[in-house]
C-alpha cells in the first residue's frame, strides 16, 4: 500500500551547510539588475498550504529575465544548488520551495501586459509572474477584452496556473488555461532563453504547460482574447440526489456548440444539510437578503446536498438596441435552459453583476478569511480528478460518509470533458471521457479552535485510499508525493516521456525540487 500526502516538515534551521559559504560567494559574484536577499527568507521559507517549511539559502529578485539565467547558470556550477520559481506562494504543499536553494521572486520582474493583434486575433503578451487579476483588469478595463479560460481565484500567476493546468466554470467549453495559450518564453534549466509555440520548440512548449516547474521557468506567455461580457446573470440550484444533479451538470457541459444559448460557466459544490454556517444551508444563496429555506427541502433529502452553479454571459443595451441584449432575451434563455433541469424548483439563487465582480468574487473571501485569521491558518486542501464512471460511488462513500459533515470550506465537485484537454502536455487526467474535479478547500481556524492539521491530512489519506481501495479511476491535481514509485504511478505511460523532457531542458535537475520528482544527486531510470 502506497502512504500517500505524508507530511514532510524541514525545520527552519539556522546552521549552515557545508558548501553554502561557496554557494554564497558564488551569488554574490553575479551582477544581476535585481537583488539577492540572505536575510529576509522567511516568508519563502512557508506557503499558503502551511505544513511544510523549507528555508532557502537565498531569495532573488530578479529585475529581468536575464537575472533568471544568470542565477540558474551559477546554480549550474554549484554541486548541490537547486532553483524553485515563486509567484504568490500559493502552493499548498511546498511545491514553490527549496531547502537550502534559490528561490526566485517572480513577482519581482516587470510586470508586463500588452494587448497585441494579428489580423483579426488578439492577444495578451504578459509576464510569468503577474497575477490573473491585473491581467483581468487590464484587458477589461482597457480594451473591453478577456481570457477564455479562468481559475476561480485570480490572485495566482500566470506562470504558476500554466504550470499546473488552471481550472474553472469556463474549463468544459474552452478547455482550461494550458489550452488556450499560444506562446511562452522559458529559461530552461540549462539557462537558455527560449520561446516555444505548438509550431517551435515544441516540445518544450508542451512540456512546460502542466509540467508542474520541471523543465523551466515561465517568464513570458501569450494568452488568446475574446470581447468581454458586460454583466453575468448567476445563479445557484439545490439538488437533493447527487444523480440527479451530476446527470444535468453532464449534459449541460456535453451540449453541442451552437445548440441555442447555453451557459457559459458550469461548477457544482457539495454541502451539509445542516444550519452550519459555513458547511450549510447559509453558504448557498448568494446575496447577503436571500434566505435558504430549510421547509423546503424534500423529505427524501440525507445529511450532504448539492448545489448547480451556472452563469451566463450578456451585455449592457447598446446603442443599435440589440435584442440578444436586452434583458427579457436573457430571462428567456434562463428559463429554456433552466426548464430542462431536476433541481428543487422553489431552491434557486441568482445575482446579476459585472463581469468583473463575478470573476473577482473570490477576493471577497480572501479579504474576510484575513480579516478573521484564517488565510494564514494551515490549509490541507485536497484535489482530485476523478472520472465519471466512479463518480456515484465516491460521493457515497466520501461526500456521505467520510465528509458527510463538512470540511469547514467549499467542497467543489463539477464535471470536465477530456476532448478540451491538450494530451501533448505534461497534465496527467483519468481515461474517462468525462471526468469530475473535486476540490476539498478547508478554511477552518488553527487549532485548538478548529481540528488538528495532522487529523485533516489523515482524512486526505484516508480520501484517497479509499479511490485506491476501490478501484477508481483517479488522478491528483497540484499533485504531491514522495517517492519515485509514487510519481511512476502517477504518470503511468507519460513517464518515460517526462523523464526525456527532463534530461532535455534540465538535465541537472535544478529546477522545482520541491516536488520531490528528481533529485539533484540523481536521475530515475525509466
Amino acid at each position: 500500500m502506497i502512504a500517500f500526502l505524508e507530511r514532510f516538515v524541514h525545520e527552519n534551521e539556522t546552521e549552515t551547510r557545508p558548501g553554502d559559504d561557496d554557494d554564497a560567494s558564488l551569488l554574490r559574484g553575479l551582477e544581476l539588475q535585481g537583488t539577492i536577499d540572505f536575510v529576509r527568507t522567511a516568508a519563502a521559507a512557508k506557503d499558503f498550504g502551511g505544513i511544510i517549511e523549507a528555508k532557502p539559502l537565498a531569495v532573488i529578485r530578479p529585475a529581468s529575465r536575464e537575472d533568471v539565467v544568470r542565477v540558474i547558470r551559477a546554480a549550474s556550477r554549484s554541486a548541490h544548488l537547486t532553483v524553485a520559481a515563486r509567484g504568490n506562494g500559493h502552493s499548498i504543499n511546498g511545491q514553490a520551495m527549496t531547502d537550502r536553494g534559490l528561490v526566485i521572486d517572480m513577482g519581482s520582474m516587470e510586470t508586463q501586459i500588452e494587448v497585441v493583434r494579428f489580423g483579426d486575433s488578439a492577444y495578451v503578451d504578459v509576464g510569468g509572474g503577474v497575477l490573473w487579476e491585473d491581467v483581468l483588469k487590464r484587458c477589461v478595463r482597457g480594451f473591453g477584452l478577456a481570457p477564455r479560460s479562468w481559475t476561480d481565484y485570480l490572485g495566482l500567476t500566470v506562470g504558476g496556473t500554466l504550470s499546473n493546468a488552471g481550472i474553472s466554470g469556463q474549463a468544459f467549453r474552452y478547455g482550461p488555461q494550458t489550452s488556450n495559450v499560444t506562446e511562452l518564453e522559458v529559461v530552461t534549466g540549462k539557462g537558455d532563453i527560449l520561446v516555444c509555440s505548438e509550431t517551435q520548440n515544441a516540445e518544450l512548449f508542451f512540456g512546460v504547460l502542466g509540467g508542474l516547474g520541471q523543465f523551466g521557468i515561465i517568464t513570458r506567455a501569450r494568452v488568446p482574447l475574446q470581447t468581454a461580457p458586460d454583466r453575468v446573470r448567476w445563479i445557484r440550484l439545490v439538488y437533493v440526489e447527487f444523480k440527479e444533479f451530476a446527470g444535468d451538470a453532464e449534459f449541460l457541459i456535453t451540449r453541442p456548440e451552437g445548440e441555442g444559448e447555453s451557459f457559459d460557466y458550469v461548477e457544482g459544490f457539495a454541502f451539509v444539510n445542516s444550519d452550519d454556517r459555513v458547511n450549510g444551508w447559509p453558504s448557498v444563496p448568494l446575496r447577503s437578503d436571500q434566505r435558504f429555506d430549510p421547509s423546503l427541502i424534500p423529505g427524501t433529502a440525507g445529511p450532504v446536498l448539492y448545489c448547480l452553479e451556472l452563469a451566463l454571459h450578456h451585455h449592457n443595451m447598446n446603442n443599435n438596441n440589440d435584442k440578444d441584449d436586452d434583458p427579457s432575451t436573457v430571462d428567456e434563455v434562463m428559463g429554456h435552459n433552466l426548464g430542462r433541469l431536476r433541481f428543487c424548483r422553489d431552491l434557486k439563487f441568482e445575482l446579476d453583476t459585472s463581469y468583473m465582480e463575478f470573476l473577482l468574487r473570490v477576493k471577497r473571501v480572501e479579504q474576510e478569511a484575513k480579516a478573521n485569521g484564517i488565510w494564514d491558518a494551515p490549509h490541507p486542501w485536497l484535489n482530485l480528478l476523478v472520472s465519471s464512471r466512479d463518480i456515484l460511488d465516491f460521493d457515497r462513500l466520501v461526500f456521505k460518509n467520510i465528509l458527510n459533515h463538512g470540511i469547514g470550506g467549499p467542497m467543489l465537485v463539477y464535471p470536465l470533458l477530456r476532448s478540451k484537454w491538450d494530451g501533448r502536455t505534461s497534465v496527467v487526467l483519468p481515461e474517462a471521457k468525462i471526468f469530475y474535479l473535486i476540490a476539498l478547500l478547508r478554511f477552518g481556524p488553527p487549532c485548538p479552535k478548529g481540528p488538528a492539521v495532522e487529523e485533516l491530512i489523515s482524512q486526505n489519506k484516508e480520501i484517497i485510499q479509499c479511490c485506491i481501495d476501490h478501484g477508481f479511476d483517479f488522478k491528483l491535481y497540484l499533485p504531491h508525493y514522495r517517492s519515485e514509485e509514487q510519481w511512476k504511478l502517477h504518470f503511468g505511460d507519460q513517464w518515460s516521456r517526462f523523464v526525456e523532457r527532463k534530461d532535455r531542458f534540465d538535465p541537472l535537475a535544478i529546477l522545482a525540487p520541491g516536488q520531490k520528482i528528481f533529485s539533484r544527486t540523481h536521475h530515475p531510470s525509466l
